[in-house]
């Protein structure tokens, strides 16, 4: 078994490498899309801009790549914070545009009306989970703290996806896994032993 971790050129690629390699995990860097098919699951991890995330994805080649590999395939695919938000139907960050639609939501800017919230949202902030929950087995308790650094957001999505939710000024969606598909707005690599046990738990889907 080994991870891919897709480098479109927006992604804290590093940490997340440096994450794996705690928790004894086999993984590599995917320079290129057609390498895509050599892993058995694919992290797409991302910092930035949304509208130019989508941008690189166009222009680089991956995006028939990853839905063939997500969609067809069913590989397991986890999205970190920009790369959940990729996986999204639209995103409204410097522009509106297309994301990977592979769940349905728009990724919007923060819309809190009390001054005292500072946008970005930055620092561990708890999360709410249900422990049938594939990516919080072996938490001994529905909610644990995880490491945020965002100013949009994804509301909310359809009924059927399980998700776990935040409350920043208002509750979003802190993470979600819907068959194959999987997404964290927290940093799991940035998280601690709580962001470990995520990271372990996907990799031992």
């Amino acid at each position: 078994m080994k991870v891919g971790i897709i480098n479109y050129g927006m992604g804290n690629l590093y940490s997340v490498k440096s994450a794996l390699n705690f928790l004894k995990c086999d993984n590599e860097f995917v320079n290129r899309p057609q390498d895509l098919i050599k892993f058995s699951k694919l992290i797409l991890p991302g910092v930035g801009s949304f509208n130019q995330a989508i941008k690189n994805i166009e222009n680089q080649g991956w995006l028939d790549e990853i839905k063939e590999m997500a969609i067809v395939k069913q590989l397991p695919i986890l999205g970190i914070c920009l790369g959940m938000h990729l996986m999204a139907d639209i995103g409204k960050e410097d522009g509106v545009a297309n994301g990977l639609g592979f769940i349905e939501g728009v990724i919007d800017k923060f819309s809190v009306d009390n001054l005292s919230i500072k946008i970005p949202h930055v620092g561990f902030n708890r999360v709410n989970f249900k422990n049938d929950d594939v990516l919080f087995r072996n938490f001994n308790k529905e909610y644990a703290d995880f490491y945020f650094v965002h100013s949009y957001r994804l509301k909310q999505t359809q009924n059927d996806i399980k998700v776990s939710e935040c409350f920043y000024g208002e509750k979003f969606v802190s993470s979600f896994n819907s068959n194959n598909i999987y997404g964290t707005q927290f940093h799991p690599e940035k998280s601690q032993g709580n962001g470990l046990i995520v990271l372990k738990n996907f990799i031992n889907i």
